[in-house]
This record gives C-alpha cells, sequence and structure tokens, in this order.
C-alpha cells in the first residue's frame, strides 16, 4: 500500500472533497491546488498521475489533527466535525432518503393479506417438527500430567 492509496482511503473514510483537503493543507502552512491534489487521486496508468510524496502525505495528517481536534487554545469535537461535512454532501437526483433498516415482523405481513385472518396460515405452509439430533461427546476426557512422570 502506497501513499496515494492512504490518502484516497482517508479522503473516502472521511468524507473529504478537493477543496476541503485544500484547506486542510493550509492549516499547516502547505500549499497545494486542487488540480495537483486530483492528480494524485487519479488511476496509476492515467498521464496527469502524481505520485503522493511523503511530505504531502505528512502535512496531511498533521492538518488533519488540527482540522478535526483544533488547537489548545481553541479545541474542536472530532465528532462534530465530521457530522458537518456529512451534512455538507449534498443529496444525488433520483434517489430518496435511506429510511433506518426494520425488521418486519410476521404480524404486520399477515395483517396486510386481505385473503386470510391474521394468524391464521395454512397447513400447506408449515415446516414438518425436525427432531433434533442427540448431543455426542467428540472428545473423550483426558488427564494431563505435564510431562510429570508418577513416582509414589
Amino acid at each position: 500500500m502506497n501513499n496515494n492509496d492512504i490518502f484516497k482511503k482517508l479522503r473516502v473514510a472521511l468524507m473529504l472533497r478537493d477543496d476541503q483537503i485544500v484547506e486542510i493543507l493550509e492549516l499547516v502552512d502547505f500549499r497545494m491546488s486542487k488540480g495537483e491534489i486530483g492528480n494524485i487521486f487519479r488511476n496509476e496508468n492515467h498521464e496527469n498521475y502524481m505520485e503522493c510524496g511523503d511530505q504531502v502525505l505528512r502535512n496531511f495528517l498533521n492538518g488533519l489533527v488540527i482540522h478535526l481536534r483544533g488547537t489548545k487554545e481553541n479545541p474542536k469535537n472530532p465528532n462534530e466535525v465530521l457530522s458537518k461535512h456529512k451534512a455538507e454532501i449534498p443529496a444525488k437526483e433520483g434517489f430518496k432518503k435511506r429510511e433506518e433498516f426494520k425488521a418486519k415482523t410476521n404480524t404486520d405481513s399477515e395483517s396486510a393479506r386481505g385473503d386470510q385472518k391474521p394468524g391464521k396460515s395454512s397447513t400447506a405452509t408449515k415446516k414438518p417438527y425436525k427432531k433434533p439430533a442427540p448431543k455426542v461427546q467428540v472428545v473423550e476426557k483426558v488427564k494431563y500430567n505435564f510431562g510429570k512422570n508418577k513416582k509414589s
């Protein structure tokens, strides 16, 4: 894994845009354009691909610490900063906001059916009773003497 891969994974995990990365780098007085940052995130086969040097990644990580935690004089809560990043991401058109997953219970699906009364199911859908297999002890009980000879 090289510096480009690490930089890409941090960008995705923290939901950062190129302009936010520029701001983070400016916190540690490291100037880099959006175009140069875009070149770092390109595919290795692309003609404008640029390898991310140690200095760039080091400055980004130092700036990220300041961005998330703040300074001693002005501390921040990292969770609040990350939630602001998440709120700034625009919703794509055609996608509706995804509700949290809720498991459907049997009573919900049965009450929605109009052809049967709730709680009554046909005998064809019942599974036959399956007798559980007897529990068998696989390993014999062994007493270990930890290499000591028994001499009485």
